[in-house]
């Protein structure tokens, strides 16, 4: 079951709390052997919050659509006296000794955590492959990559093992798993959900957000996840919305489908899909304008500039110890350690300009519409990729679509809109305006049920 039907099981008594946390936790020792998607397993926690939250329930306490709802965190959120790994052999052991603001805001919400789920080293990589914990699997194919950093969280949702799952997004962490796994995955605005307690790695580009099996499951954590976080200060005080999709029409909202750059060189099945959903959208009452984007190829290198010069400066004391990272981030600590600082300040004016012209573009459309990715997940240990007769790093190409909308901060989701030929999840990206989540989630909403 997805969480919105969960909690609707609840509350009509068909399932307690208790057993969608035995469901959870027996999915997870049936598959996890095949999946590594798990990194630590909080059993008896878990059985004792959910029969804590079944006596709420029969005492009349309801905390809303969360409670009683199984759910797994990405290995780099806090979580007070369970370890957090971040992926990495310098915290193995590590145990915190606080809690994450999204662990608290679940925990509040009555979400019952039943594990801490893998990732790529330190949240930097696409892959998921593991050199200190072991490569994660895709549940559409095991030989086939999750995609990262968030794989085990995908994974984890993938398979049916929780309908939710927390990730992070730095250069499309969240939207990336999503897409090669078949989930949903929502990026919010920039400072719309608190990052207090993720271990950081490039902390101007850093988001943190769920991955679901629906649009509605991920407006329904995000109301439990969003708003003001005094902890940290890029929160807004913009109040939260009710992002719960409804019915209400979407006829006539402009969707802009680039002419330039998302639709080149990407898998013809990739194209097709995208293209499918998108009429099924129009059918729907949206309105697509072709529009013309700024420099995407532009914005990600000046987004790779970013994240390479802040991930080094936070790993710097780390890195007399070189036989702590594995060689595919370690190379990347390195990189950013030979970037001057002119290159760093450059990158943020031109951040600034790129803002300002997104601002523009959004005059003329309420949304973008891009492929998430574009190719299907590749296989484990696969470096190059060939798109339309060009050899592409895989690396370079999963993040090509993504990366750009965590440098300007813009609310993305990324849903599935179909399958390639051997059965391999395709995503749709849709972007919105700054803390337009309740119109993003409205039409990605609408696309889902009309691809439905």
């Amino acid at each position: 079951m997805n969480l919105a039907d969960s909690a609707a099981a609840l509350r009509a008594r068909r399932v307690s709390c208790r057993e969608l946390a035995q469901d959870a936790l027996r999915k997870i020792a049936e598959l996890n052997g095949r999946l590594n998607a798990f990194l630590t397993v909080t059993e008896e926690r878990a059985l004792r919050q959910a029969e804590a939250l079944d006596r709420e329930l029969a005492a009349g306490r309801d905390r809303g659509r969360l409670h009683g709802i199984p759910y797994a965190l990405k290995d780099n959120l806090w979580t007070k006296g369970i370890r957090t790994t971040n992926g990495s052999k310098i915290w193995q052991d590590h145990v915190p000794g606080e809690s994450s603001a999204a662990f608290e805001r679940m925990e509040s919400a009555g979400a019952v955590l039943v594990g801490k789920t893998n990732l790529h080293e330190i949240a930097y990589g696409v892959t998921s492959s593991n050199p200190h914990f072991g490569v994660v699997r895709n549940p559409h194919d095991v030989d086939r990559i999750p995609g990262g950093s968030s794989g085990g969280s995908g994974a984890a949702v993938a398979a049916g093992i929780v309908p939710l799952a927390m990730g992070s997004d730095t250069g499309g962490s969240i939207r990336i798993p999503a897409s090669y796994c078949g989930t949903v995955g929502l990026k919010a605005t920039y400072g719309r959900v608190s990052r207090y307690g993720a271990m950081p790695l490039g902390l101007s580009l850093e988001h943190v957000g769920p991955l679901t099996a629906t649009v509605r499951d991920a407006a329904i954590a995000l109301e439990a996840l969003a708003g003001y976080d005094a902890r940290d200060n890029a929160t807004s005080h913009r109040p939260v919305e009710r992002y719960e999709p409804d019915d209400a029409a979407v006829k006539g909202i402009r969707i802009g489908v680039p002419e330039n750059f998302y639709f080149e060189y990407t898998q013809d099945e990739v194209r097709h899909s995208v293209e499918g959903a998108l009429g099924a959208a129009e059918t729907a009452g949206v309105r697509l304008t072709p529009v013309r984007v700024p420099d995407i190829e532009a914005l990600n290198t000046i987004s790779r500039v970013v994240l390479l010069a802040e991930a080094s400066a936070l790993y710097e004391p780390y890195l007399d110890r070189r036989e702590l990272f594995g060689p595919d981030v370690l190379a990347l600590l390195d990189q950013g350690r030979f970037l001057p600082a002119t290159d760093y300040v450059n990158a943020q004016r031109a951040r600034r300009l790129a803002q300002d012209e997104f601002r523009a573009l959004f005059c003329e459309v309420d949304l973008l519409a891009t492929p998430t990715l574009p190719i299907t997940a590749p296989r484990i240990g696969e470096k190059k990729v060939t798109i339309q007769g060009r050899e592409e790093d895989v690396r370079l190409a999963t993040t090509r679509f993504v990366r750009a909308i965590n440098l300007i901060g813009l609310p993305a989701i990324s849903l599935p809109c179909g399958k390639d030929s051997t059965g391999l999840p395709i995503g749709l990206q849709l972007i919105a305006r700054p803390f337009e989540e309740t119109l993003l989630l409205r039409v990605a909403h609408a696309v889902e049920m009309a691809l439905s």
